[in-house]
C-alpha cells in the first residue's frame, strides 16, 4: 500500500444490511408492498404526498432502532488514521457512518434527516414526522419534502466525487449492487484514471467484472480487515 494515497470508498444498502436496516430490492426489501413509482420519483410525490412522506416518515423514524456495525465503524477509523486524501462516497441515506464517527463523507443519494424545500432549495435537519405542507425555515414557502435523490433526479455533489475519482490511487466499494447509475460507474472512472480497484460484497456484483479484486463475505468482517490491511497493522 506504500503507493496509496488517494482513496475513495463507495459504500451500498449492503453495509447497512447488517445493522438491520432493510436493503430496497428483494423479500422483505423496503419496496415490498410498494411499486418504486409510487415512493420514490418526482411524480409519485406530486401524485401521493401522503404516501411519499409516510414512507420516508417511517424509514427516518427506523434509524433510532439500529445501531452502526463493525463495517462502519472500521471505516470511521480509516477516516481517523488516513493521511492521504479519503472520501467515504455512500448511496445510503441513513446516519450510520456520522454516528461511527465518520467525517470525510458525502451522501450521494440524500439523508433521512434532512428536509429539503421544493421552492428555494435550502436543506435543514429534519429528526421527525414530516408532513405534506410543512414550512421552510428559509423561505416560508410551505414546501418541504424528503431531502431524497429520487429515481430520475441528479445525485448530490457529482462533481467533487468526479474529481476525487479522478486523483484516486483507490478505489473500494462495498456492499453494492453494482445496478444504479451512475454510482455503477465509479468503478470504470476510476479505473480510467489508473487508480486500483477492489470490491467488498456478500455476493458478487453486476460490476464486479471492472474491479481488479473482489472479496466475498460480510462487510462487517471484510472491512476491518481491509482497514487494519491499509493502515499497516
Amino acid at each position: 500500500m506504500q503507493d496509496i494515497r488517494n482513496i475513495v470508498v463507495l459504500t451500498g444498502a449492503g453495509i447497512s444490511a447488517e445493522s438491520g436496516i432493510a436493503t430496497f430490492r428483494g423479500p422483505g426489501g423496503l419496496w415490498e408492498g410498494h411499486r418504486v413509482e409510487d415512493v420514490c420519483t418526482p411524480e409519485a410525490l406530486a401524485a401521493d404526498p401522503e404516501l411519499v412522506h409516510r414512507f420516508y416518515d417511517l424509514r427516518r423514524a427506523a434509524l433510532s432502532t439500529v445501531q452502526p456495525n463493525a463495517a462502519h465503524h472500521a471505516l470511521a477509523r480509516l477516516d481517523a488514521a488516513w493521511q492521504g486524501e479519503l472520501l467515504i462516497v455512500t448511496q445510503n441515506v441513513d446516519d450510520l457512518h456520522e454516528r461511527a464517527g465518520a467525517t470525510r463523507m458525502l451522501h450521494m443519494h440524500g439523508e433521512l434527516l434532512s428536509a429539503l424545500c421544493a421552492v428555494c432549495g435550502a436543506r435543514e435537519p429534519w429528526a421527525g414526522a414530516l408532513p405534506e405542507g410543512a414550512v421552510c425555515g428559509a423561505c416560508g414557502a410551505a414546501a418541504l419534502r424528503p431531502d431524497i435523490v429520487f429515481f430520475g433526479e441528479m445525485p448530490y455533489q457529482m462533481e467533487r466525487i468526479e474529481a476525487a475519482l479522478a486523483k484516486a490511487d483507490l478505489f473500494v466499494s462495498i456492499g453494492t449492487s453494482g445496478a444504479v447509475y451512475p454510482a455503477a460507474g465509479f468503478v470504470q472512472t476510476a479505473a480510467y484514471h489508473g487508480a486500483r480497484t477492489l470490491e467488498l460484497n456478500l455476493d458478487p456484483s453486476m460490476g464486479s467484472v471492472f474491479f481488479e479484486q473482489t472479496r466475498i463475505g460480510a462487510a462487517g468482517v471484510l472491512v476491518p480487515s481491509w482497514v487494519d490491511e491499509v493502515l499497516g497493522r
